[in-house]
């Protein structure tokens, strides 16, 4: 379909979902929302994809909430930011998260609020040198939200994850990868490139492998190791069945590269 607010592209196993007002840096309003989710959904169902990249147009990855949208403007503020997160952001969180294939998120500059939170449900994150990460909610009265309360600690420790909240004060590319809240951080001027090797890489990769990683790290946030022990189990009988499984021992007996199929 014919997308307004976002481009979106499969080529090579990697869909390329790029949020596209470059001239306010890619704000988020209720039809790009919608529109991701429908990307999403079209790469649920294309076997050919292997990996999504999400970003940004132009200088910018995103702004945060548009608001100047109309929505916005209009009704009870309150009740108006509730149904936005709970019909528009809520469901395009789930549905990032639960893709069946890995995610990274290019961050190619600024990402604040919402923007920043998105791209960090990704499963990698990688960031442009000159980019930056801002909770902006307190410079306008609000709390963080997308997850941000919950991601935050747990990438970076409470203290630091604070001090992001209340301060809303940028923190670098470098600095992220320093405090442990994304992956690498690449000079700006290869940053294009390391973003398609990854890419590429991961689209080769056990596809199937790398989400039931995703389950398990999700579900130990909340399992002890008797527990966590039980879903592991669970997960690598699951991979143990696998045509990338047989791959890989194929190719390690063979002392050649795997050719992953992806199931």
């Amino acid at each position: 379909m014919e997308f307004e607010t976002i481009l979106y592209e499969a080529q090579d196993g990697v869909a390329r979902i790029t949020l596209n007002d470059p001239e306010r840096l890619n704000p988020i309003t209720r039809p790009m929302l919608r529109e991701i989710r429908i990307a999403l959904g079209q790469i649920e169902e294309d076997e050919t994809v292997r990996g999504l990249v999400l970003t940004g147009a132009g200088r910018g990855f995103c702004s945060g909430q548009d608001l100047t949208e109309a929505v916005i403007q209009t009704g009870n503020p309150a009740e108006t930011v509730a149904q936005s997160l709970d019909e528009f952001y809520h469901p395009m969180i789930d549905a990032l998260r639960a893709l069946r294939v890995p995610t990274i998120a290019a961050v190619n500059g600024i990402a604040a609020g919402a923007g920043a939170n998105i791209a960090l449900h990704c499963d990698l994150v990688i960031a442009a040198q000159s980019a930056s990460f801002v909770e902006a909610f307190t410079r306008i009265g609000l709390v963080p939200d997308c997850g941000g309360t919950w991601l935050l600690p747990r990438l970076v420790g409470e203290a630091r994850a604070r001090a992001l909240m209340l301060l809303a004060e940028p923190l670098s590319a470098e600095e992220a990868v320093a405090w442990g809240l994304i992956y690498r951080a690449a000079p700006d001027e290869s940053f294009a490139e390391e973003v398609r090797t990854l890419a590429a890489r991961l689209a080769k990769g056990p596809t199937r492998a790398y989400t039931m990683i995703r389950e398990a790290l999700e579900s130990g946030a909340s399992h002890g190791l008797s527990a966590q022990l039980d879903v592991e189990r669970e997960l690598q009988a699951a991979a143990a069945g696998s045509a990338d499984f047989r791959e890989g021992v194929a190719a390690f007996r063979e002392k050649r590269t795997p050719r992953f199929g992806g199931s």
